[in-house]
């Protein structure tokens, strides 16, 4: 044990340049994978929509102010 802390204290820079490094890179990967699903739900939402006003359940008006609610909302909230 005494050996690897003396490892870690000769390298302590490989090991806080690594340690960043894979926290760079889970912060990254924890971006895309939001990206994706914001991206799928958005998605969903709008044929959800389209089906509603394909069996005349909505107008094509109040499909479009819904998607456009849903835009207004995530500009909002990116502010």
């Amino acid at each position: 044990m005494e050996q690897f802390i003396d490892l870690l204290d000769d390298h302590m820079y490989v090991v806080v340049v690594s340690v960043i490094g894979v926290v760079l890179l889970l912060g990254s990967l924890i971006r895309a994978v939001t990206a994706v699903l914001t991206t799928s739900s958005r998605e969903k939402s709008r044929r959800e929509i389209a089906a509603y006003i394909a069996e005349g359940s909505i107008t094509a008006e109040q499909g479009e102010r819904l998607i456009r609610a849903d835009v207004s909302a995530e500009g909002r909230r990116r502010a």
